[in-house]
């Protein structure tokens, strides 16, 4: 009788142990996956814009933007004109009249990239309408703000007024020179130009 008890306490014991040990693993695996989780999350923050990562950016914008104010002035621009905005376009030779090829191709532009934030009644979507835009503003002021979108948001008053309005800031598009040009010809056709 003394020998059973005996077994069945020292199996209970073993038993107890291994549980222990399974237990122990269980608990040292959840810890690990926990610091991997974290470890991951770390390095995904910094690796997506933490200040310090920024700043190194923010240094190598800015001497392009020194390059690019220093090219302006010595060509004759002036680095900010809110009739002419931020850019490399200081004039737009818009012809006599409407360029139907080049308002056909924006028309593809538009139903690519902008007309999922803008209709082009005068009506607010995510942007704003852009019926009347052309009446409204420069061309040269259009095209830069198409091509320049972040620095305009930035620094013109008129651009920062919508944002105000629509609040959702208008990403860079990343249109080509003739993108942008056949764009201003497709606004232009929607405001009645012929």
């Amino acid at each position: 009788m003394i020998e059973r008890i005996f077994r069945s306490k020292c199996c209970d014991l073993i038993l107890h142990q291994q549980l222990n040990n399974k237990n122990l693993k269980v608990i040292t695996m959840k810890k690990n996956t926990l610091l991997i989780v974290i470890l991951i999350s770390t390095l995904t923050i910094l690796s997506c814009g933490s200040k310090s990562a920024n700043d190194g950016q923010t240094s190598e914008t800015t001497v392009a933007d020194e390059t690019t104010e220093e090219s302006e002035e010595a060509s004759g621009n002036p680095s900010y004109d809110p009739n002419r905005g931020e850019g490399k376009y200081s004039t737009i030779d818009l012809g006599s009249g409407l360029d139907a090829a080049k308002a056909s191709e924006g028309n593809k532009v538009f139903d690519i990239k902008c007309s999922s934030c803008h209709k082009l009644s005068d009506e607010k979507l995510v942007g704003p309408g852009w019926k009347g835009v052309t009446q409204r503003r420069q061309p040269v002021w259009i095209m830069n703000f198409i091509t320049n979108t972040d620095v305009m948001l930035n620094k013109d008053p008129e651009a920062q007024a919508q944002l105000e309005i629509c609040l959702v800031r208008m990403p860079n598009q990343s249109l080509s020179d003739d993108e942008a040009r056949n764009l201003l010809e497709f606004m232009r056709k929607n405001d009645g130009v012929k």
